[in-house]
């Protein structure tokens, strides 16, 4: 009797799909990264209420990450830590209809964590966002700013 080979461990939908273009009958269709969306959506919810210094962290080619992107932003108040936080709530679930599957720091609004499973929103008070220097901690990381616009 034979031992049975194992198949390798399915990845999700995030780690394995990538931005390419795929030929079709003659024809290229775009096929587009679902993680790169969702980033895309989290950076407009920012935008929407003006968050500073919006910059992405790829960590997609980074071996110990626990997603594919961080999305980093701040605030000078905790109101408007809050508002970002609910913009980037409101335009992720009406462009993609995903909601957070975790979420902290909404209580004291210092630093807000969005988890979307792949990509993960903070939204910072300024202060914070300096003492935490997570682009600092992921600076093996490709990291991109963001410009504003506004």
């Amino acid at each position: 009797m034979t031992p049975k080979s194992k198949a390798p461990a399915k990845k999700s939908a995030t780690k394995t799909a990538k931005k390419a273009v795929k030929k079709s009958a003659g024809k290229s269709v775009k096929i587009i990264d679902p993680s790169m969306q969702l980033r895309d959506a989290i950076v407009r919810g920012m935008q929407e209420k003006k968050a500073k210094d919006i910059v992405c962290i790829d960590l997609r080619n980074v071996k110990t990450a626990i997603a594919d992107f961080f999305v980093v932003c701040h605030a000078d108040s905790r109101t408007n830590t809050e508002s970002i936080a609910r913009s980037i709530e409101e335009i992720v679930y009406k462009d993609l209809g995903e909601d957070p599957t975790h979420a902290e720091g909404k209580t004291n609004a210092e630093w807000i964590l969005l988890d979307y499973s792949g990509v993960i929103a903070h939204v910072f008070l300024h202060e914070k966002r300096e003492f935490f220097g997570l682009e600092r901690l992921w600076a093996d990381a490709e990291i991109e700013a963001v410009p504003s616009n506004y």
